[in-house]
């Protein structure tokens, strides 16, 4: 069997990322973590993840510009990126809009809050596609 595929999850909420970083694990994923953009990034860099999970709405530096970055680096570009957000549900009260996900190249789109199931499935089918 071949090594375990390598997730990173970014977001700046510590029980999501420890209720996805287990769910994953029990899937045989190894899972790093970061609590916002530039710690998403740095990670990135140090440990070359095969898929990034990754929080729109965050501090120091949100989702869409870690993905815009990511996407715009030949060393980085090539990795997988599923953005996870609660813009619908905030589109009221955020500058963010569900456009401007689509328009950064994410490979996918997960409204939150997301069903664990519904998240592994999506990962699931991102590494399957390389």
């Amino acid at each position: 069997m071949g090594k375990m595929p390598k997730i990173l999850v970014v977001d700046d909420d510590p029980d999501l990322v420890e209720s996805v970083k287990m769910m994953l694990e029990n899937k045989n994923y190894e899972v790093i973590t970061a609590y916002d953009g530039i710690e998403g990034l740095q990670k990135t860099k140090e440990e070359s993840p095969d898929l990034i999970i990754l929080d729109v709405m965050m501090p120091n530096k949100d989702g869409y510009s870690v993905c815009a970055e990511l996407k715009a680096d030949p060393n980085y570009n090539n990795i997988p990126i599923i953005l996870l957000t609660a813009v619908v549900s905030h589109i009221p009260t955020t500058t963010y809009t569900q456009r401007m996900g689509m328009e950064i190249e994410a490979d996918d789109y997960i409204d939150k809050p997301v069903e664990p199931s519904e998240l592994v499935k999506r990962v699931d089918v991102l590494l399957r596609k390389e």
